[in-house]
């Protein structure tokens, strides 16, 4: 039993050996490129440390201040003015593009998209919308769903009930889910897609039962399984 035991730990201690040297050699015959690699690791974490304090603090804190009476403007519905501003603020177009690496940057693509939408350029509003990046599970559903009404205005049917349904899956939440499920059932009976359509409302009554959208959802699941009935 002894032997067999001791046996066991030279074998175990063989392994260790053999791996070290393994180790050991890889090391020697790669050390240049390790250092290399080593190095360029630590350029690279100094660099984002400092890209981060140097540029993109300062440049938040910035497009901060610039889009503050934008946002105001938003809020008053002077879509126009908001989005292009004028010789005594900037726009959302303009903070979207100067301070594009900014959170604020990013969150002026979502306004001026909206401000398209509301002033009838399509398919400006989508690139907006588009360059628009956000997992908040309120906001990224609402710019999806944007990009899904632009769509549906330029008559193209087929992308905006899938940005709709898009939008309606990306957060399960009772707010904008069910709008989005609707709109997308709408989209789908002009497109005598019926059996979509009663799908897309039978989640809405399924799921979203307490929401404003649910209240004569009935009636949509009737027409819509009517309509596939006689097809």
């Amino acid at each position: 039993m002894t032997d067999k035991k001791e046996h066991s730990e030279l074998e175990i201690e063989k392994t260790i050996v053999e791996t070290t040297h393994k180790v050991e050699d890889f090391y020697h015959k790669n050390k240049k490129q390790i250092t290399y690699a080593l190095i360029a690791l630590v350029i690279i974490i100094g660099g984002y440390v400092s890209y981060t304090k140097l540029y993109v603090e300062p440049m938040e804190a910035e497009a901060q201040k610039e889009i503050f009476r934008a946002q105001q403007l938003f809020e008053m519905d002077s879509f126009n003015l908001a989005l292009k501003g004028n010789d005594k603020f900037k726009g959302f177009e303009d903070i979207a593009h100067e301070y594009g690496a900014s959170k604020v940057g990013n969150l002026a693509h979502y306004y001026a998209g909206i401000c398209l939408l509301r002033t009838g350029k399509f398919q400006e509003a989508i690139d907006q919308l588009e360059d628009f990046k956000s997992d908040n599970k309120l906001v990224a559903p609402l710019a999806a769903g944007a990009i899904g009404d632009a769509y549906v205005e330029l008559n193209d049917l087929d992308k905006g009930v899938k940005y709709y349904m898009k939008a309606a899956k990306m957060s399960k939440n009772k707010l904008t889910s069910p709008i989005f499920y609707k709109k997308a059932g709408q989209i789908f009976e002009e497109k005598k897609e019926f059996g979509d359509a009663v799908d897309a409302y039978t989640i809405i009554k399924k799921d979203f039962s307490e929401s404003q959208e649910a209240g004569d959802i009935d009636k949509y699941i009737a027409r819509a399984t009517a309509a596939k009935e006689s097809k």
